[in-house]
This record gives C-alpha cells, structure tokens and sequence, in this order.
C-alpha cells in the first residue's frame, strides 16, 4: 500500500506531501501518527504542505492546521497545482505557492567540519567525509557514506552508513526512517533485522560495544 503521507526535507524545509488520491480521513489518520511519534522532533517546526494536484477544501485544509497545531506546527505555505486551492490558503490564512516556486537542488557545500547535500544519495553513489555529514534528502539502497564524524539523514536511510570512521565512539546516526542495510558506528556493525518497523525518527549510537537505537528526540547518554 502506497503511503498516504510523506515527510521529508528540502531546501526550502520539511515538506509534507499528501497522496494524490487516498481516502482524506486515511490521509488525517496517517498524518496524525506520524506527528505522534516524533512529537517532540516535530514540535515547533514550520511544514510546507503539499498536495500537489489534489484539490482540498477549507475544511480539509483546517482540518490538516488542527493537527499541526496540536504539535505547535505551523504552515511555511500551501504547495499547489491547482487555482482553486489558492482560494482555500487565502481564507485559511496560508501563503500558496506553484512547485516550480521551491529552489532547485545546490551542489554539495561544505561548511566547516560538515558536508551538507541536498539531494537523494542513489544507488552505487558513495559519500566519504572526514567531518559530519548531512543529507537533505533520501539514502537508496546500494548508495554509501561514511564520515569521521556524525551522519544525519533529513528523510530515508535504506543504503549502508559508517559513522566515527577512525573509532571515533562519539559519533551517532540519525534518520526520518532508519532501515540501514548496514550501520557501523566506529568498529562496530549491524543490521536492519527484516521485522524492523520504524515508528518515527530515531538515532543510533554506541553503548559500550552495542550500537543501540532510540527515537530521534531520547536524551544522549
């Protein structure tokens, strides 16, 4: 099944897209879960929302702000296809703007001790970095990072990761949805086993020769 919704990271922010089709209380229900589980990650964020060509109705579209609100999430803008959707942000109070509006992807930029990439890492591409390393975007399977420091995924981790190249034991892991092939952190290894379920954004790191995994907003030990 199709997921009906999708939250992941742009230039421009985090991006919530909503199935073109799906049943709207499926959508709500879907939306509701995700910010649950990462409460705390999501709380006080600002969400582009996406619906694409989908038309909504104010109703719909309040309903979508009741949710956000419960986290304290506000609206960044209504991303839209269709005119008759700028109606609806205008009496709700939200910019709209034409997906052809969000900025284009930049190379890679390398700030300090940090490579920042904002794009999805394919499959066969491999990152290596000496310092931290986040990525604005998914991780496939097949694709490759590895860094001196910390790997932060802003959306999907499927590919393999080396974080605390060297035995640097201080370095973590973190991810939207955290389904690894292979996860290293300094010298030690795991997999994802295959009835991992992500329940919402989660960071790995080591605990004495253990690499365990939390929710993204747990306290570090």
């Amino acid at each position: 099944m199709e997921e009906r919704i999708t939250l992941k990271g742009s230039r421009d922010g985090l991006r919530l897209i909503l199935h073109p089709t799906a049943a709207w209380e499926e959508v709500l229900e879907a939306l509701r879960k995700q910010l649950a589980q990462g409460s705390s990650f999501y709380h006080g964020a600002k969400l582009l929302i996406d619906v694409g060509e989908r038309s909504i109705t104010d109703v719909e579209l309040q309903a979508i702000l009741a949710i956000m609100a419960e986290h304290d999430i506000e609206p960044a803008a209504l991303i839209t296809i269709a005119p008759t959707n700028r109606t609806t942000g205008r009496q709700a109070g939200v910019e709209t703007r034409h997906p052809d509006s969000l900025r284009s992807t930049p190379p890679p930029v390398v700030q300090g001790e940090g490579l920042f990439l904002w794009r999805t890492v394919r499959s066969g591409q491999a990152i290596k970095h000496q310092g931290h390393v986040v990525v604005v975007g998914d991780v496939n399977a097949g694709a490759e990072i590895s860094a001196h420091g910390s790997i932060i995924i802003w959306g999907r981790l499927r590919g393999s990761v080396h974080a605390g190249v060297g035995g640097n034991q201080q370095a973590i892991v973190c991810a939207l949805e955290l389904s690894p092939t292979l996860l290293r952190i300094a010298d030690n290894l795991a997999r994802t086993p295959d009835n991992h379920r992500p329940t919402g954004p989660e960071q790995a790191s080591l605990d004495g020769d253990n690499i365990v995994v939390v929710p993204w907003d747990a306290p570090r030990r």
